[in-house]
């Protein structure tokens, strides 16, 4: 199975993009390098959790470490494209290897009032002060000397956004490959009709605009793929294709999204990645515990 892929820089301004896949999560982590300057930002690491066995570990993120060690890369920027619902975000562990900062959407302040209520975390600090930066829609930073712009991408959670980087767009959980369709919108805060939005946003980027994807989930078995541009996934996206309006696409995603079952790490994830990434604190006998809420959630297997 191809778990490594890399899309080449096109030319000036345009960056090289490192996609590690996680065939355990179906995620894809990113490592965006400015060929000019040797500077860099990983993007949506993946912290290891086996959810049988509680054990943590970092083998997916220190294959990014080495790999930057390999380039001779400096990481600029640790960057989440929102609060994952499917895996732990490796971003604290990875700042800490690197001292690059950390950042995410501004919204994120959103997602942790939400979930400090389900949690019930009275004392929860839920103001993004777990992260170094929040970005706002049309901010924009550096990786080296290429300009990224920031996308508010809400729909998929409320604090999901896009990172434009030269000629290439990394678009989470909005847009999966053209075979698969489009991320579901029925989480904690999520709304059909803001994925539909966001996505128009998206494919209004120029139509050879390469887009790299959050997910891949290998439709028929098919080796996992996770770049695609504009202009296929205006053709050829199973959701999107042909004359669908906003109407036609929010009747489809809510009924197919009545029909998936929430996913298995939900509960435990969103608790570590509205911390920025941070695994619980040890208790009084050194060991961690994650806080399970019972009955919190619809989408039980037998609804």
């Amino acid at each position: 199975m191809k778990t490594f892929a890399l899309s080449p820089s096109t030319g000036a301004g345009s960056p090289e993009v490192a996609g590690f896949f996680d065939p355990r999560t179906f995620s894809i982590q990113y490592v965006v390098s400015d060929p000019a300057t040797g500077k860099c930002a990983i993007i949506d690491p993946v912290h290891d959790f086996d959810e049988k066995s509680g054990a943590t570990a970092t083998h997916h993120a220190d294959e990014l470490l080495a790999y930057v060690k390999e380039k001779g890369f400096e990481v600029e920027w640790v960057l989440d494209t929102h609060p994952h619902a499917d895996h732990f975000s490796a971003a604290q562990y990875l700042s800490e290897k690197t001292g690059a900062p950390t950042a995410i959407g501004e919204k994120v302040v959103e997602v942790q009032k939400l979930w400090k209520e389900i949690y019930h975390w009275p004392d929860f600090p839920a103001d993004g002060s777990q992260w170094d930066r929040l970005f706002a829609e049309g901010d924009t930073f550096a990786i080296g000397e290429l300009e990224v712009r920031v996308m508010f991408s809400p729909g998929h959670t409320l604090a999901s956004i896009t990172y434009v980087v030269g000629d290439a767009a990394f678009v989470h959980d909005t847009l999966f490959q053209p075979d698969f369709g489009t991320a579901r919108a029925d989480f904690p805060g999520g709304d059909a009709h803001q994925l539909w939005r966001s996505i128009q946003a998206i494919l209004a980027l120029p139509d050879d605009t390469r887009l790299f994807t959050g997910h891949d989930y290998m439709p028929d078995g098919r080796e996992p793929e996770w770049e695609s541009t504009v202009r296929e996934q205006r053709e050829t996206n199973k959701h999107l294709a042909g004359s669908v309006t906003e109407d036609d696409y929010t009747v489809m995603r809510d009924q197919r999204d009545s029909e998936l079952p929430m996913p298995k790490l939900i509960l435990h994830s969103l608790q570590v990645n509205t911390r920025g990434g941070r695994l619980p604190e040890p208790e009084a006998n050194g060991k961690r515990y994650l806080k399970i809420p019972l009955d919190a959630l619809e989408g039980a297997a037998w609804e």
